[in-house]
């Protein structure tokens, strides 16, 4: 594949845009050496293997994906929108080339795989693949979602066994369940949920005379997030990092 078809694949502008980059000599690619070496390339048309390629663009160094696949965490104050209402999107937080790679023809950029909302913290994963999106959204794959709960009034054990058992929303006459839930505190609980309701742990708390003050999602499937992946930060998911995703048991 040439290197400017590379560049355009991976969000870095029009082919016409990424051909100026590698003209201007902006554009270096690792050689397969040991240790691997950077070598500026000047010619768009270069033919290069896209699969395990890596390149360095103004100074930053990327991987070559065909498709992305990125953790976010989130912060709070955020939304997860392309046209936010009130607060900062979280696509800001991401580089442009990730907001740019195209799809189709057109620039789409990756999208949430769901939503958290504006104050709820925590882990976001983001990809351009379609069919990754609708298999982590559908409610038929059970992927557990595992959530900390800061909680206005003390938690006992009624509220904890009503959330195990099901409780009513007021728009589902269809009790929703925690698949698991555990009082770590007196103010905080560790809910897991394999389905995806608007604003569900909020009205779950509340059907058992309870309030979120706060709350961070800590666990996707089998994945959770790094400890050492701060608010407003972003990384790549791995392919072992995607099996645990993928995992319908929370370890």
């Amino acid at each position: 594949m040439q290197l400017q078809d590379i560049l355009y694949s991976q969000g870095f502008g029009t082919r016409r845009v990424c051909a100026g980059l590698i003209q201007q000599g902006l554009v270096q690619v690792y050689q397969e050496n040991e240790p691997p070496a950077l070598v500026t390339i000047t010619q768009a048309a270069m033919e290069f293997e896209a699969e395990n390629l890596r390149f360095r663009v103004r100074g930053v160094d990327w991987p070559y994906a065909e498709k992305a696949y990125i953790l976010l965490h989130k912060p709070a104050a955020t939304e997860c929108s392309q046209k936010p209402s009130t607060y900062p999107s979280i696509y800001t937080l991401l580089p442009a080339p990730l907001r740019q790679r195209p799809q189709k023809g057109a620039v789409q950029g990756v999208q949430a795989v769901g939503r958290l909302d504006q104050d709820t913290t925590g882990m976001l994963l983001l990809t351009d693949d379609g069919q990754f999106i609708h298999r982590m959204s559908s409610p038929r794959h059970h992927v557990p979602k595992v959530y900390e709960v800061t909680v206005k009034h003390p938690l006992d054990e009624r509220q904890v066994s009503q959330l195990l058992a099901g409780v009513v929303l007021d728009d589902d006459p269809k009790p929703v369940r925690a698949a698991a839930c555990e009082a770590v505190s007196s103010h905080l609980l560790r809910l897991t949920l394999t389905e995806g309701k608007y604003h569900q742990v909020k009205r779950m708390l509340a059907a058992v005379s309870n309030r979120v003050e706060g709350l961070h999602r800590s666990q996707i499937g089998g994945l959770r997030l790094p400890e050492d992946l701060l608010p407003g930060q972003w990384r790549w998911l791995n392919a072992s990092d995607l099996a645990l995703v993928n995992q319908t048991t929370p370890r």
